[in-house]
Formats: C-alpha cells, sequence, structure tokens
C-alpha cells in the first residue's frame, strides 16, 4: 500500500497531483487545510494537504518489518500530537496511541487495545501453554477484529475475506497497531471514493432516483434538492413518474413550492421528453419514480422505459435508494433486480434506525456500485451527508 501527501491550492488540484503521480484508483483518506511559509516567513500562503493511498500490485507488497520501529499506518493517514515519555510497558499497559485530530478513533483503538488485553490474561490465567506474547496478541486481535465485523453483520465471506489479508501479513513481531492501519487502509480502499452530485459537463444533468417503497425516496430528493439550490445555487426542477401514490406528488409538490423550483407529474415517455426540454437551462432535473416491489415485473419495466428513454443530448445519472435497515438477502435480490433496469449509484437511508452497518460494506463489495450519500433522518435538508468511507469503517471496527 502506497500512502503519501499532496498539496495544491485548492482540494482539486491537490487530488490532480495525486492521480498523476500514483493512478487513476487513487483513495482520498484525509483532507485538511494546511499553512506553508512564504518569503522570510512574513506570509502564509493557505494550501490543501491531501493524503491519498493505493494499493500495490500484489508482486510489489512487502512486509518485512524494520529492526527499529515506525509509525504506525495509522499515524501515516491521521495527524498526531507530540509524543510523551511514557512509563515502560507493562502485560497489563494499553496499546492505544493518542491523536487530537479523531477522537472516534482514539476511542475505538483504546476499546479494541483494551478487550484485547483483558482476553490475554483471562487466556493465561486458563491455559498452561500459550503462544509467544506478540503472537497471542495478534490472534486475539484477530479473534475480535472478525467477531466485531460480523457483530456489525459484515457479510461472512467479507469478514473471512479480510482476516486471511491479516494472516497473509502476520509475520513476527507484527504489532497489533500495524495490524488495525492495515485493515482499515483496505475497508476504506475497498470502499472507494464517494461519489457526488455534481453540474454536468455541458447543458443540464437528468438523476433518477429509482428503489423499493418505504425506503425514503422522495424526503431523499427533497433534502438532494435543497442542498443543490439553496447552498450551491443552482437551478433545479422536480418531476415524478410516481402516479401511484398521490401523497409522493403532493410532498414533491410542496417541496418544490418552498424552493421555488418548477415541479411536474409525468404520465409518458413523451412527457418526460418534453419536460426536460423545456428545463434544458436548468442545473439538475431530478426524477422520482414509483416505488415497487422488485419482484413485480410490470413496474420495472415502466420504471425502466422512462430511465431509458432519455436521449444522448442529456448527461444522466441513476441512483438506487435502499434503507440501512433492510435484511441482507432482500438487499441482494433488490440490487440484482435493479441492475437489469441502468448502472447506479447507492444511497443508503435510515442509518439512524439500525445499530450495524454491516450492510453499507457487503452492498458496496456486491454491487461493485459508487457509495453516494447517506441520511439519518427526516429533517430537511440537514439529514443527508456525503458518505464518508473513514468514518463507516471506524464504526464497522468497533468505533462509536
Amino acid at each position: 500500500m502506497i500512502i503519501k501527501k499532496f498539496y495544491g491550492k485548492t482540494e482539486e488540484e491537490a487530488v490532480a497531483l495525486a492521480k498523476k503521480e500514483l493512478g487513476e484508483n487513487v483513495v482520498i483518506m484525509n483532507t485538511r487545510n494546511a499553512k506553508v511559509k512564504g518569503f522570510l516567513g512574513i506570509f502564509k500562503k493557505k494550501t490543501i494537504e491531501i493524503t491519498a493511498a493505493m494499493e500495490e500490485e500484489p508482486d510489489k507488497l512487502s512486509f518485512k518489518m524494520p529492526a527499529a520501529p515506525k509509525p504506525s499506518a495509522l499515524d501515516q493517514v491521521l495527524p498526531k500530537e507530540p509524543k510523551k515519555e511514557a512509563a515502560p510497558e507493562t502485560k497489563q499497559a494499553t496499546l492505544q496511541k493518542e491523536s487530537s485530530s479523531d477522537k472516534v478513533l482514539e476511542e475505538k483503538l483504546e476499546s479494541l487495545h483494551s478487550l484485547i488485553e483483558q482476553q490475554l490474561l483471562n487466556e493465561n490465567d486458563t491455559q498452561e501453554e500459550s503462544f509467544p506474547e506478540e503472537d497471542d496478541k495478534n490472534v486475539a486481535f484477530m479473534k475480535l477484529i472478525y467477531n466485531t465485523l460480523i457483530d456489525n453483520e459484515v457479510a461472512e465471506k467479507y469478514a473471512n475475506e479480510l482476516i486471511d489479508e491479516l494472516e497473509r501479513i502476520k509475520k513476527p513481531k507484527v504489532t497489533i497497531d500495524f495490524l488495525l492501519g492495515n485493515i482499515y487502509q483496505k475497508m476504506i480502499l475497498k470502499f472507494g471514493q464517494a461519489h457526488k452530485i455534481v453540474p454536468a459537463k455541458d447543458g443540464v444533468k437528468v438523476i433518477f432516483f429509482i428503489g423499493p417503497t418505504g425506503v425514503g425516496k422522495t424526503t431523499t430528493i427533497a433534502k438532494l434538492a435543497s442542498k443543490l439550490s439553496v447552498n450551491e445555487k443552482k437551478k433545479v426542477a422536480l418531476l415524478t413518474t410516481d402516479t401511484y401514490r398521490i401523497a409522493a406528488a403532493e410532498q414533491l409538490r410542496t417541496y418544490a413550492s418552498i424552493l421555488d423550483a418548477p415541479f411536474r407529474v409525468i404520465y409518458t415517455c413523451e412527457e418526460q421528453m418534453n419536460a426536460l426540454e423545456d428545463f434544458k437551462s436548468y442545473d439538475f432535473i431530478l426524477i422520482d419514480t414509483a416505488g415497487h416491489s422488485h419482484t413485480n415485473e410490470t413496474q420495472k419495466s415502466s420504471m425502466s422505459a422512462f430511465v431509458n428513454s432519455v436521449e444522448e443530448q442529456f448527461e444522466k445519472e441513476v441512483y438506487l435508494v435502499v434503507s440501512a435497515t433492510t435484511k441482507y438477502r432482500d438487499l441482494l435480490s433488490i440490487t440484482e433486480a435493479y441492475k437489469e433496469v441502468a448502472d447506479y449509484k447507492l444511497i443508503f437511508t435510515k442509518l439512524d434506525e439500525t445499530t450495524t452497518l454491516g450492510n453499507l460494506y457487503n452492498l458496496k463489495l456486491h454491487t461493485g456500485a459508487d457509495m453516494s450519500y447517506i441520511t439519518c433522518g427526516q429533517v430537511v435538508p440537514d439529514d443527508i451527508e456525503q458518505f464518508s468511507p473513514q468514518s463507516t469503517v471506524k464504526q464497522l471496527l468497533g468505533g462509536k
């Protein structure tokens, strides 16, 4: 795994430098404002610092541990406070590292390491024979990581893959901190960079929102429309092809009125094309579709006709909206059914109604689709944000 820092006047410039050196598949691990001293230290120039990572080719990977200790993988990603002198570690000493820039990660490390230490103490009290100390800790750590992932409803298949990757780098004297940093980074890389809605390169961008009933699709559209219109000052038009639920259309009409945005109910593909022509001077056209069972072939065919009737002159994106509370087996069926309609990006709703986030990881790996946004409440427009792989991985590994 390659991890480097890049600097630019803007985030886009720094990302471009990272992609130029590391390739298009680079993942941005961290972004922060930095100040670089100018001439004679009098002036300071504002600049953006990003930390970028990229998985190395398998034949180039090297996990040989140096004799002298080096900063852990997490130290390379997150800035640390100056180190303080500490008393020599004992068997009962905790293994956590301090990080003023990320309290959640600090709590997670403390929690995991404390559990490992307690587990080791219990095992030493009940077993006559044990592994050497470091190996014993590493075995306990991997067991704990596996159980934590399973408790967070990560599919057993994907949890085993992560543990197998840890097994390949588990060498003598490899520290728990190194293993934790490695799995943290690998999971972030597997999630990839979140996709954000941006204007079309030329003209209007047409965005369809598809998904089953009851996942909060209409409310999600209202939240995004508010963000685009109010925060980003973009011209937004709202359409709905959901003629089954009058309440859904009226709800979207109300939001359109509040935002002073045009709104239409669409009954046919021809009406949809006429609306796109009428609003082609806008930045975005957001289209709500009828929610239905993914097993209903008639309704799925109708929705597919609306999505695929958009001519090539319009730049189009499709977002599949699913609930984080839905059972994993049902999510697999839903994503497979909607894959027949169009290539999509993922929006997860109702994160406030679940304590486990494993389905986010499962669906990302199963579909290969880009993660986009998450919602965590009914408040428009506040309860929506761009998906954060860093925050999600921390929670999957035991953070709060």
